[in-house]
């Protein structure tokens, strides 16, 4: 006889998760939206002929100190600076996510965990596969694995669907895995140059961030003088230095003390997730997503392998690995899952996932180094992908919306207007005391208005009988 199923997949998250993953979305939702007007602006901005050389000189501007090797173009600026305090953050909610949120628990973290991982390496072998074929270059392969969470919340916002809180919080936790390895593979892969004495001043400038911290030392002016320092270390030691940024996310201590409202991890991500997701992103994808768009370049995109690869990686990688990776998790593990939900909902959100756009922009930067005709077809190959994986999966959630607003409707009541959603009080007897007195109060109303009625009519109300004409239960005709 077959052990009984006790996991439930995509179920109702704790209270506390709950208000953690709807502050967090919010904030990156209005990112996204940001980050796709900047998007749209630069393709706009790069595509007007009386425009476009101002473009270019914006983004190949250059400025810094060349004294400490800093004299950057504002397009590097952008990828190895702003995007640091991206992967900062990255790092803040990597760190949460493994001390407070689903990662703690490794039987809860095996399914995102899984999930992210083929819905990284699904990608990566078909932009293989694709250049195998097409004998085309294969530095490309990582381009495809990313996950844009940011431009992914952004089509929920147009689209105006409602998505539940449990699909929410694994289409969140989905990103911050891949950005995770995206990180790694980016520490790994592209860097072929070190410079140790860099290296070893970035990592003993890391050493005393994190002393301070234990130390319990206050203060921006300590940190953010001290955040350069290192920023510049790492830059110049040949390590990606967004890498700093993720390495100082993950000092941050994200476990509450007694007495805290906040932990210092999570203080921190509320002042600078606004920065990340409201400055830092949409800037860079204001000075990386300008590309030159024509009938001609489009049609490049579908016909070099390299291209053909993101696309392919981006729309069907993405989708096949995620849903692939969750059904046989769920599968293994004797999950089940959500009542109310179905395995449309997962195929549809592995769909958007494979909205890649920050991270797919910076590697494909990085993969093409030196050839900047194929890193263009590659950002139009990644912006391509990206819009045909944000159709498809807002025809598929279309198709469920009504479902979503009813699930979500249930999740947000609160009859009793005490601040937490009915849902979460079921067990609570106060609550039911509460709602007893409110429908009491409810009952008296409508006892007083039937009486008044009767009054006016001249015909006494008696209590419990049906109106002529009608039997209990039973509609008017």
């Amino acid at each position: 006889m077959p052990a009984p199923r006790t996991r439930t997949f995509l179920g109702r998250l704790s209270l506390p998760e709950r208000n953690f993953v709807a502050d967090a979305l919010r904030t990156e939702t209005l990112g996204g939206v940001l980050l796709l007007l900047a998007a749209v602006t630069a393709l706009i901005w790069a595509n007007i002929p009386a425009m476009r050389s101002s473009y270019e000189s914006v983004s190949h501007y250059h400025f810094g100190p060349a004294a400490l090797g800093l004299d950057l173009s504002l397009q590097h600026w952008a990828a190895d600076g702003l995007l640091a305090i991206f992967f900062f953050v990255a790092g803040i909610e990597l760190k949460r996510e493994l001390v407070a949120g689903d990662l703690r628990d490794p039987r809860a973290a095996v399914l995102p965990v899984v999930a992210a991982l083929c819905g990284m390496a699904a990608p990566a072998a078909v932009y293989a596969l694709t250049n195998a074929a097409g004998g085309g270059s294969f530095a490309g392969w990582a381009v495809p694995t990313a996950t844009d969470i940011a431009f992914a919340l952004a089509v929920l916002a147009v689209i105006g669907t409602s998505l539940p809180s449990a699909l929410r919080a694994f289409l969140l936790t989905l990103a911050v895995v891949d950005d995770l390895f995206a990180i790694l593979i980016i520490a790994v892969f592209f860097t072929d140059r070190l410079n140790l004495v860099a290296l070893g001043g970035a990592f003993a400038g890391l050493a005393v961030f994190w002393v301070l911290l234990r130390r319990g030392v206050r203060g921006w002016y300590v940190y953010v003088p001290l955040a350069l320092v290192i920023w510049g270390l790492m830059y110049n030691s040949g390590v990606h230095a967004t890498i700093a940024g993720v390495a100082m996310g993950l000092m941050l201590r994200c476990h509450r003390h007694e007495g805290e409202e906040r932990s210092p991890g999570e203080r921190m991500e509320h002042l600078v997730r606004p920065l990340s997701a409201g400055l830092a992103v949409p800037l860079f994808a204001l000075l990386s997503a300008g590309v030159a768009v024509s009938g001609g370049a489009l049609g490049d995109v579908f016909t070099k392998p390299e291209t053909l690869g993101v696309v392919l990686g981006l729309v069907v990688g993405k989708t096949v690995g995620i849903f692939g990776g969750t059904w046989l998790t769920v599968r293994f593990t004797r999950a089940s899952l959500s009542e109310g939900l179905a395995w449309a909902d997962v195929f549809a959100i592995a769909s958007l996932a494979g909205i890649g756009f920050t991270v797919s922009l910076l590697i494909g930067e990085l993969a093409f180094d030196g050839n900047p005709t194929l890193t263009d077809q590659v950002k139009a190959a990644v912006l391509t992908g990206s819009l045909i994986a944000a159709v498809c999966a807002t025809a598929l959630l279309k198709v469920r919306n009504a479902k979503y607003r009813a699930l979500c409707a249930d999740e947000e009541r609160d009859e009793d207007m005490d601040g937490i959603p009915d849902i979460y009080e079921e067990d609570d007897p106060a609550y039911h005391l509460r709602m007893a007195e409110i429908h009491e109060r409810k009952a008296a109303e409508h006892r007083r208005l039937a009486a008044l009625g009767s009054a006016a009519s001249g015909t006494p109300a008696e209590p419990g009988t049906a109106r002529r004409g009608e039997t209990r239960n039973e509609p008017k005709s």
